[in-house]
């Protein structure tokens, strides 16, 4: 843990004189991890940032337990700085935990995508900047880190292809379709000259100038899906990819081409999300075809 943060050392070395060595260590990982995903000082977080956190964990994939130990040090740090009077209240004693057991969460229909774009209406420097970012991490598939790493110059508006950045710095270029061209496009005309007052290179700004972090894109999309009357604990960056894999596969797409897309090395990885597509399509069978639906009895006796 970095030394600008007195809050989580002053409190590590209270541990230090009844818990091991080994456990002090453990505690340091999980307050770094939170302090790494919001680049503030882990005291002054809120519970809407820590439930951001949360929903990022789950999005990456891991394991429950996992989550419930960092969620566990986090809650024993603010009942640390409640008793000292620090903090007037624990924000991470509401926190919920992920259920066990899920490997993907359920997709996003196209109506509800839709619903969710269109919540990020409006002509603000914000509101573009917010329309650009949901366009872009469904009509792309984008990790929310590729995303928010993404140059201004790392969208070919033209030719519509977005050039990513993505794990093991390698590089790939996915298709963007002209709504999410269009609205990148006015984001970079109407809306980012406003937010730019540092001369930043990254094409998502936040409202003071700075890179728009990954705990901004969370609350952004949990206050877009609010607004679109979706539950927003359940809408996250990750929950995007989730979609925007899941649509194409069911729209007819090849599996190697959504797995180049998403920037998957292993096959294996994009075939989960056969899984969920032919679940899809299961559902939409058994609600739609007359002699797949459960049928009444009749009344009349057999002949």
């Amino acid at each position: 843990m970095s030394a600008s943060d007195p809050d989580v050392e002053r409190y590590l070395l209270t541990l230090q004189a009844r818990r091991s060595p080994r456990t002090v260590d453990a505690y340091r990982r999980d307050l770094a991890a939170l302090h790494a995903f919001l680049d503030k000082d882990v005291a002054d977080v809120t519970s809407g940032e820590l439930e951001s956190w949360v929903a990022s964990m789950r999005a990456e994939g891991l394991a429950a337990s996992t989550i419930a130990r960092r969620v566990s040090a986090v809650r024993a740090f603010f009942r640390h700085l409640v008793l000292i009077g620090t903090r007037d209240e624990n924000p991470a004693a509401s926190v919920q935990l992920p259920r066990r057991g899920r490997t993907l969460p359920r997709a996003l229909s196209p109506a509800e995508t839709e619903r969710l774009i269109d919540a990020a209406a409006g002509s603000t420097p914000r509101a573009l900047r917010d329309r650009a970012l949901v366009e872009i991490l469904y009509g792309a598939g984008l990790r929310v880190s590729e995303a928010v790493g993404l140059e201004k110059n790392g969208v070919a508006l033209e030719d519509r292809v977005v050039r990513v950045l993505g794990k093991g710095g390698k590089e790939r270029l996915v298709p963007l379709g002209r709504p999410a061209a269009e609205a990148v496009r006015r984001y970079l005309a109407l809306g980012r000259p406003h937010l730019d007052r540092r001369y930043r290179p990254e094409l998502f700004l936040n409202a003071r100038g700075g890179a728009l972090t990954r705990a901004g894109a969370f609350l952004i999309l949990r206050k877009l899906a609010d607004r679109a009357g979706l539950e927003p604990g359940r809408v996250h960056p990750h929950l995007l990819r989730h979609s925007f894999a899941t649509h194409l596969l069911e729209g007819g797409a090849d599996l190697r081409s959504v797995q180049e897309m998403l920037g998957h090395a292993d096959l294996g990885t994009t075939e989960r999300y056969t899984h969920v597509s032919d679940r899809r399509r299961r559902e939409v069978y058994f609600q739609s075809h007359p002699h797949a639906r459960r049928r009444q009895p009749s009344d009349s006796s057999p002949a």
